[in-house]
């Protein structure tokens, strides 16, 4: 999960005596087997919100409108079109203008919870073979056009074939049509899929109309190209100055025909939103530090511990705050290219994890913060601990002879480090476990029996990755490897994911607290050689591609955990990257001119979403504007 009857009539065959049945086969007793439209969604149990709620309980139905809110992103981009995977670097800032056809609960993202925003309705069969969804009639285009069924038919075809996570997100939505005036129904290859009525409910959709017309100049548009013409959305905020790799500005928009919805109610309530891009990250803080954007989330615990000391913090004009991480499991991890030879063999990927001394970079650079990542799903109850559980077992038993024997032996655990006498050890042991693999140490470098040299290309995107990477080349020198790391654009970076151009990188995986679908682009073996993909590991595993299958297709919350513990035990012994670091928490900064609900909800701090100008507080604290 990332974060949507027709009754067959008997045969004319049939024989004569039951002819006199079809009138009772085709009357209430049939219809009534028909499922129910229904105001919402959930994979793990009863949504919260009833038909006809007034609003979420975590918003303020009162919050005032007005003000703006103003964001630093780093980076540049080129386009404006969001939904190329392969080409461009586009810029998420016009998101707000969007809308799906139902959308979450911050609430509830832990049963996937979701509720009429384009879609009003929503009905399946029980055996989960298809969904439809009925459209809200007031639903309309920010040029007033209404949005149709057709619009959803296209836009789903359209991003199915052009983006490569909707690819395979809806890889097992086999078609989409119109069923009703109103209606548009999804069919799916197989029954018993039961995330895809609600992953559906999160697809975009987009204006037919808008992207088969012409621009300003008279050219024709293409979705499938980039370009920096501001689009046309169904959502709040309308898109209405482009500044290209420098600024977008969105304004509320008066006539949003969903303000009134319940989903609405207490949200969007600045009257702008601007989005300026920043190339250097320390012109990005000093600018904040300058009162030029509002809110920073802060990455870097150094910085965080020492470089917020600025009279504006001081004197309370600026707040600091952490909020939990509850929404997602991570990993974040450095990612060998499976598909170069020198990284196939897992010996080899597990000799790299051996060179990275986590513990001497926590407290060096990290102010002993953060934690080493040891689960694809990280900080949540779906990470795999100790043993395998009998059910897990069940699992894991007829895929034995694909898997790495330690699932069944031993619970994963990273290298420790934090000593020089733990260092060297840990780096015997990789020497050792290089040379079981074919590499050993010839002249001061580490090659193979061909005299190769074992190199490592390393785009990075920042000096912040940069210094993380560091310590960690300076292992690998050590035992003859040299890691060539160099800092490249986001455009440059962005070819080489997209192209699989790269021996290793940094990467990071959000994965929901329901996982499914959206697990076969991150680890499948249909999505490794996909360009654009996610998985940019380039995993092409059987026994992890059935471990998938039974994530996508269990059948309740317990078995769902149960098939996520087993998947992630096999990826995890495989040794496919070398996992790294992350905070439970997150770290925020923001300028004290804005109220929010007393409780934020339980998976999001909320912002801008339900925060507000506060003009009073603002004035209070000498930061009118």
């Amino acid at each position: 999960m990332i974060r949507p009857m027709v009754q067959s009539l008997p045969s004319r065959l049939i024989i004569a005596a039951l002819a006199i049945l079809l009138p009772l086969l085709a009357s209430a007793p049939a219809r009534a087997e028909e499922p129910e439209w229904r105001t919402a969604t959930a994979l793990g149990g009863e949504p919260r919100y009833p038909a006809g709620f007034a609003h979420f309980d975590y918003v303020n139905p009162d919050a005032p409108k007005g003000g703006e809110a103003r964001f630093g992103v780093e980076g540049n981009f080129d386009s404006t079109n969001v939904f190329l995977g392969t080409k461009g670097t586009p810029t998420a800032a016009v998101a707000p203008a969007y809308e799906t056809l139902q959308t979450p609960s911050l609430n509830e993202l832990d049963i996937s919870a979701s509720y009429p925003l384009l879609a009003e309705a929503v009905r399946y069969p029980k055996d989960f073979a298809w969904a439809e969804f009925r459209l809200n009639p007031a639903a309309r285009w920010q040029d007033g056009e209404p949005v149709t069924v057709d619009d959803v038919v296209w836009s789903f075809a359209t991003l199915k074939d052009i983006y490569p996570t909707f690819t395979s997100y809806y890889s097992h939505v086999v078609k989409a049509e119109p069923a009703g005036d109103r209606v548009v129904r999804f069919t799916f290859d197989a029954p018993g899929n039961r995330e895809l009525p609600n992953i559906l409910g999160q697809l975009y959709v987009l204006p037919k109309h808008w992207w088969q017309g012409t621009d300003a100049a008279g050219k024709p548009r293409n979705i499938r190209e980039t370009t920096l013409e501001p689009p046309l959305g169904s959502g709040p905020y309308k898109v209405t100055a482009v500044d290209p790799g420098r600024r977008v500005s969105l304004t509320r928009d008066p006539n949003y025909w969903g303000a009134k919805l319940p989903v609405s109610i207490g949200t969007n309530n600045f009257d702008r939103m601007t989005y300026d891009y920043y190339l250097d990250p320390t012109v990005m803080m000093e600018a904040f530090k300058a009162d030029k954007y509002d809110l920073r989330a802060e990455n870097s615990m150094s910085r965080w511990v020492t470089g917020y000391d600025f009279p504006a913090v001081r004197n309370g004009q600026v707040v600091r705050t952490n909020f939990p991480r509850r929404s997602s499991g991570i990993m974040q991890a450095m990612v060998p290219n499976l598909r170069r030879e020198k990284f196939k063999d897992a010996r080899v990927r597990q000799a790299l994890n051996y060179a990275f001394d986590f513990e001497t970079m926590r407290r060096t650079l990290m102010h002993d913060q953060s934690d080493r990542v040891n689960s694809y799903f990280f900080g949540t109850d779906l990470a795999s601990s100790g043993l395998p559980s009998p059910d897990e077992l069940k699992l894991l038993e007829p895929l034995r002879s694909q898997i790495p024997a330690s699932v069944f032996t031993a619970a994963y655990a990273n290298p420790v480090g934090g000593s020089s006498e733990a260092a060297r050890a840990n780096l015997r042991q990789a020497v050792k476990l290089f040379a079981e693999a074919g590499w050993t140490i010839q002249n001061g470098q580490m090659r193979n029996a061909k005299g190769e040299a074992f190199t490592i290309s390393y785009p990075v995107q920042s000096e912040g990755e940069q210094r993380t990477i560091t310590p960690f080349s300076k292992s690998l020198d050590l035992i003859g490897i040299k890691l060539d790391m160099r800092i490249v654009d986001s455009a440059q970076y962005q070819n080489l994911l997209r192209d699989f151009d790269f021996d290793m990188v940094t990467g990071v995986w959000a994965t929901s607290l329901s996982p499914g679908n959206e697990q076969r682009e991150y680890w499948g073996s249909s999505a490794a050689n996909i360009p654009g993909s996610r998985n940019i590991t380039g995993i092409k595993d059987p026994a992890v591609d059935a471990l998938i299958d039974k994530v996508v297709y269990a059948g309740d919350r317990k078995d769902l955990v149960t098939a996520t513990h087993a998947l992630d035990r096999v990826l995890l012994a495989n040794n496919f990257v070398i996992p790294q670091f992350y905070s439970t928490d997150t770290r925020y900064a923001y300028w004290n001119r804005f109220g929010h609900p007393e409780i934020l909800p339980k998976y999001s701090f909320g912002f801008p979403d339900i925060w507000w100008y506060d003009a009073a507080g603002a004035a209070a604290a000498g930061l009118s504007r």
